[in-house]
């Protein structure tokens, strides 16, 4: 059974997650560990878990979820995972750090593309990939049934959405990754986000005033 811990970095709070399993095997999706404190604070509480990581994920490429993709990448030597799609996102990283003033030095190793619809194997469990754009173009969640999560990025958020003002967002296509790729699990799966606390479907369906179900 795979279980989550959670890491909230850098100056825009994004969550970081490592998902673990029973064996000690583990993955960092959306390293957002900015300052030297927070990269050693991630690795850390790897080691003292007895952890020990086997993918790097990205659900998305905006800048607060990759500033430690290259951390990860030289302590570790694991490969990047990501939607192809986010490739230009990615690539863009850096000047959006520089409007931001949080200049960062970006991953530049080798690219794996997931592909939705397909699973990523831990050890003897899987993260079920599953494309959500719109709020950035090749945004995934993954999705572990055994263990009822879904860790969704900038998707969907405790009442709230993700923002699709950036550029590869658009409104529609997020609704429609929220109706087709969430909101079609069950109700007490559990919601990790890219920022803000955790959810379950069920409590979304009835009270988020973007998208409602009742």
């Amino acid at each position: 059974m795979l279980s989550v811990k959670t890491f909230t970095f850098n100056p825009i709070q994004e969550n970081t997650y490592v998902v673990s399993n029973e064996q000690g095997q583990c993955c960092i999706i959306d390293p957002g560990c900015y300052f030297p404190a927070e990269k050693e604070k991630l690795k850390s509480e790897i080691e003292k878990s007895g952890l020990k990581p086997e993918l790097l994920l990205n659900t998305h490429c905006h800048l607060d979820h990759v500033f430690g993709n290259k951390y990860v990448h030289e302590t570790w030597g694991l490969p990047l995972h990501l939607h192809e799609f986010e490739k230009q996102v990615l690539e863009f990283a850096p000047q959006s750090g520089e409007m931001w003033q949080m200049p960062f030095e970006n991953y530049e190793g080798p690219l794996i593309f997931l592909k939705e619809g397909t699973t990523i194997s831990l050890g003897k469990d899987e993260l079920e990939i599953r494309w959500a754009p719109g709020h950035s173009p090749g945004s995934v969640a993954f999705y572990n049934a055994a263990a009822g999560f879904i860790i969704g990025g900038d998707v969907l958020f405790q009442k709230s959405i993700g923002r699709t003002d950036l550029p590869g967002g658009d409104y529609d296509t997020l609704i429609e990754s929220i109706e087709t790729q969430f909101y079609t699990l069950p109700d007490e799966t559990i919601v990790y986000s890219g920022h803000g606390p955790e959810t379950k479907i069920g409590f979304e369906k009835k009270h988020n005033p973007f998208i409602r179900m009742d």
